[in-house]
């Protein structure tokens, strides 16, 4: 059975993303645990040194917070009726990744599946600042959905890599998980500046292709483009439903998603993207 995390915010945007997650694990016998978080608006020195009740504040906001959780549930149980499929509800005084860390860990999470909410203005962001927080801490597969992307089979994954991580099996397990589930094909892209690969390189691409030998499988080599130009023009000629990247700390990740600089506002993610930490909680 998977274990699926559901943090929402009551918005469209996270019921979007739970509707993804309900139609991507349909076949698959799953427990969800829909998941809210809430913290007063304005912290007090008082507040922060006495407990929260005495201000009567948490159980009025918990008191809301556990309806609109209540009736997410009943939407769930109603709209989709699956009975491979359980629900439990989490209202927690807390922050969102503390929070997520706690339950991945007590909960033995699979997966966290939340929306996004891409930034505007020059300084883009291309994911919410929830997502980023809890993509960064998280130790935990992320898979984040974009704003009004409805489900849809991904028969072409997008693996993109530089070859410079030792895969282990923790890395790969959710990519073959979505193989498994859909038949997809992987398409594995490496872009670069016209280096060849390094001999470490060569044999993590051999362990790619050990854990890839009962899936259909794609290589792609590009040169003269940088990892976000090179995404960009792959999804142009041809029609990509996930990208899956490995969270590698001082990696092209940290690059692409963390700098908020003119040249990185042509590349939008307009496509569910799983994320898997090179550290997993499990191991």
């Amino acid at each position: 059975m998977k274990n699926i995390l559901l943090p929402t915010d009551f918005s469209d945007n996270s019921w979007n993303a739970i509707e993804y997650a309900l139609k991507f694990f349909q076949n698959e016998d799953c427990k969800f645990f829909l998941l809210h978080t809430y913290t007063p608006a304005v912290y007090h020195v008082e507040y922060l040194l006495v407990s929260p009740a005495q201000f009567g504040l948490e159980d009025a906001i918990r008191e809301s917070v556990l309806k609109q959780l209540n009736d997410f549930e009943n939407k769930i149980k109603k709209t989709f009726n699956n009975t491979k499929h359980s629900v439990e509800s989490i209202a927690a005084f807390n922050t969102l990744v503390m929070e997520i860390n706690n339950l991945v860990e007590e909960k033995n999470i699979d997966y966290v599946v939340m929306g996004t909410k891409g930034a505007s203005g020059v300084t883009e962001v291309l994911l919410g600042s929830n997502t980023v927080h809890v993509i960064n801490n998280v130790k935990c597969p992320i898979i984040a959905i974009p704003d009004g992307f409805y489900f849809e089979r991904p028969s072409e994954v997008l693996f993109p890599t530089d070859y410079e991580i030792e895969y282990k099996e923790h890395h790969l397990i959710p990519l073959i998980d979505v193989v498994s589930f859909f038949n997809s094909r992987i398409n594995i892209l490496n872009a670069s500046y016209g280096y060849d690969l390094s001999d470490t390189q060569k044999e993590n691409k051999e362990i790619l292709e050990k854990y890839f030998s009962k899936s259909t499988h794609l290589y792609h080599s590009i040169s003269n483009q940088d990892v976000p130009e090179a995404i960009t023009n792959f999804q142009l000629k041809t029609k990509v439903n996930l990208l899956v990247m490995i969270n590698n700390k001082h990696s092209f990740f940290e690059n692409l998603f963390f700098k908020s600089t003119i040249s990185h506002i042509g590349f939008h993610l307009n496509i569910p993207f799983l994320v898997i930490p090179t550290k997993s909680y499990k191991t």
